[in-house]
């Protein structure tokens, strides 16, 4: 009788403890900030013949510039920052490093000069005429200084990488010549930062080896191998793969984890939501990218930061308030932690203060959800025909004495303005639903998960529960299809009426 051949899962090993790399971007962005002062100081010493410094601090003739070179340091930092240069991730090329740190350097520096003839240094020099030659001078320090620092950082990646170092455990689905090419550029090719740790079958067959790799399994073992092997990257080189399996796979996933998924572009129809990236000699298909340009992510995720630092600080008392009571009213924790779907299927911990009785049993609200998502609205309904409440249990007896105070006026969410600063939420978006709701979605449902979930949204300046399932994702749909950051403002405004007269629920 023939035995099967058991295929030996192995993790991929890490050559150096996890909290080198980290450490490692924190002294290369304080290299940078470091650069940023610099060549701004050289640029005033070169143009000006003077120091920055005397002997008590700071030279009487740089203390208009005191406010500009302060400037400098954080916003070329952060310009940096959002063209991926600290990204120490896969793959990349000199090339496009470069042109990274031109577009970095060159908006950090219209920031600077808008910066300065803005500010003027401060009332006292508001008459003061800034030297022109100085920011041109920067500009070319900074250039220079950054592509050499940065080039040279890269370098040495491919060292270590050439010593297995820095590598990202990665899996491939599909045996077929696509696969075959891919793994032998990944391969030969150690820079471009990928360890292949097996192949993935479309076929039944769990067995056996290509290309040297072990095939660890077919695709309903997926979930389980990016787990179990702790997989960062998966590669997709056959068109079979429908993206409702890839959905499914990232849902079963779990909030642990943060996968990768590319696919050959050769091999299909291109998909909503990618992004073409050069992988050595191969194009690949980044799926799962947010459907807004870059300029618009960057526009809603620095709205996001500020909205929620400044809601924190000036809604503190209230947080404080509210923990008291909770604490008076009922035994359990302040805050409850509840796994929401995010965007693409990401499952994240979302954070609200407690307003239902410790260690409450979650099957009435899902099967009251589940008839929402069903259109059985009769039986979803847990207020009356003139005022339908859906999606909600009607009475609810797990609810406290001070959750119906929370719940009234939205006070239970506040604690979601940590899940923006985390990046898992944002401040308008579609509602984070529960995983075992998105169980229930039909294909175009899961459309609403394209973006970040939001505290607010339009469907609650809309209607908010009063509105169908059906009419809550169309909704969504049309907030996704046109947004903008006058659309979010405007939500915004329109939600605190909501609030504050009490339409919570």
């Amino acid at each position: 009788m023939e035995t099967k051949k058991r295929v030996r899962i192995k993790r991929a090993e890490n050559r150096v403890p996890r909290w080198v790399l980290p450490s490692v971007k924190v002294l290369i962005i304080f290299a940078d900030a470091l650069i940023a002062f610099s060549c701004f100081a050289t640029a005033y010493f070169v143009r000006e013949g003077r120091p920055i410094f005397s002997e008590g601090g700071w030279a009487r003739e740089f203390l208009p510039y005191v406010g500009v070179i302060l400037f400098a340091v954080p916003i070329r930092v952060l310009m940096l920052a959002y063209q991926g240069v600290y990204r120490f991730q896969g793959a990349f090329s000199y090339l496009a490093e470069l042109i990274k740190i031109l577009k970095a350097v060159s908006v950090g520096s219209l920031f600077l000069i808008a910066f300065t003839f803005l500010f003027r240094g401060g009332f006292a020099y508001r008459e003061f005429s800034y030297s022109r030659g100085i920011f041109i001078l920067d500009f070319a320090f900074a250039l220079i200084a950054y592509s050499v620092f940065h080039l040279l950082i890269r370098y040495v990646q491919t060292v270590f990488r050439a010593r297995g170092i820095n590598l990202i455990p990665t899996l491939i689905v599909g045996t077929n010549e696509k696969a075959a090419t891919t793994i032998k550029e990944i391969t030969k090719q150690s820079r471009l930062g990928y360890k292949i740790l097996g192949v993935v079958s479309l076929k039944r067959e769990e067995k056996g080896r290509f290309l040297g790799f072990p095939v660890l399994g077919n695709l309903s073992s997926l979930p389980k191998l990016i787990r179990e092997l702790e997989i960062q990257e998966v590669i997709i080189t056959d068109e079979k793969v429908s993206s409702e399996r890839l959905f499914e796979a990232m849902m079963q996933i779990g909030r642990k984890r943060r996968v990768e998924f590319r696919f050959a572009p050769a091999l299909f129809m291109m998909p909503q939501k990618t992004s073409i990236e050069q992988v050595g000699v191969l194009p690949m298909v980044r799926l799962f990218c947010e459907p807004l340009s870059d300029a618009e992510r960057f526009i809603k995720r620095s709205f996001d930061l500020l909205f929620s630092l400044f809601g924190i600080f000036f809604t503190s008392p209230v947080w404080l308030i509210s923990a008291i009571l909770i604490k008076l009213d009922s035994r359990g924790p302040v805050f409850f932690k509840q796994e929401r779907v995010g965007m693409d299927g990401r499952i994240f911990l979302c954070y609200k203060f407690r307003t239902m009785q410790a260690d409450a049993d979650e099957s009435l609200h899902r099967e009251v959800y589940r008839k929402n998502i069903a259109g059985l609205l009769d039986e979803a309904n847990a207020g009356n025909k003139n005022k339908p409440v859906f999606g909600k249990v009607k009475n609810d007896p797990r609810i406290t004495r001070v959750g119906k105070i929370l719940r009234r006026f939205s006070i239970d969410e506040l604690p979601q303005l940590l899940n923006v600063l985390k990046g898992e939420m944002s401040v308008v978006g579609p509602r984070p639903p529960i995983p075992y709701e998105v169980e229930s979605y039909r294909l175009w449902h899961r459309r609403r998960l394209d973006v970040k979930p939001g505290i607010t949204g339009l469907w609650q300046v809309s209607g908010r529960n009063r509105l169908s399932f059906e009419e809550m994702v169309k909704i969504d749909l049309y907030y996704i299809e046109n947004w903008s950051l006058w659309l979010d403002l405007k939500i915004i405004l329109l939600t605190l009426p909501t609030i504050l007269k009490g339409d919570g629920q």
